[in-house]
């Protein structure tokens, strides 16, 4: 298992976060080793133990403190996963803002050269906003593959999210990075 390419997958605090395991699970069975951090507005929405022995290792949400120790090495990722992916966090995102431990990684995964997918679970009012679709353009001028849109994923109309859980695409978003990712991993 140790040769299997490395999945991250980066969480955030909204309606789908709490089946991520979904995503874990099919990844595990289709030979990644998946890892998971969390948004701070993620981790009340999670069982951070069930999450941490599902994939075999710590739940990562915050900077360690300077005199910790590493809890163990995580290899660096092959593949990068965001879902679900708030208004707050691509934003910020896009921005260039890395006040948690989740924006950092996010923020140096764009200049490490692997796939990156982002599935959002916004509503149709804040994706409609000027400053989220700036932030969309501006990832996916980075190289960011977006699932927004057309053929992809619809935002919700406002106050409706809860019914559109069943349905988040956990499997398209593990598809694209697979589209992106085994090539160059397999080779």
């Amino acid at each position: 298992m140790t040769d299997s390419p490395a999945l991250w997958i980066v969480t955030c605090g909204a309606g789908p976060a709490p089946y991520v395991g979904r995503l874990i699970t099919e990844a595990k069975d289709r030979g990644w080793r998946p890892y998971l951090i969390a948004t701070p507005s993620a981790v009340p929405f999670l069982d951070l133990d069930e999450l941490a022995s599902l994939t075999g290792a710590p739940v990562r949400h915050s900077h360690r403190p300077p005199d910790n120790q590493r809890s163990g090495p995580r290899p660096k990722a092959d593949a990068l996963i965001v879902a679900p992916a708030t208004y707050n966090t691509i934003n910020k995102w896009a921005n260039g803002i890395a006040d948690t431990y989740a924006l950092d990684i996010l923020a140096e995964a764009i200049g490490n050269d692997i796939p990156i997918v982002v599935l959002p679970f916004v509503n149709a009012s804040l994706a409609s906003r000027a400053p989220f679709r700036r932030s969309v353009d501006q990832l996916r001028a980075e190289g960011v593959h977006i699932m927004l849109g057309p053929g992809e994923w619809q935002p919700h109309p406002p106050g409706t999210g809860s019914e559109r859980l069943s349905q988040f695409p956990w499997s398209r978003a593990l598809a694209h990075v697979e589209e992106a990712t085994w090539p160059h991993v397999k080779s």
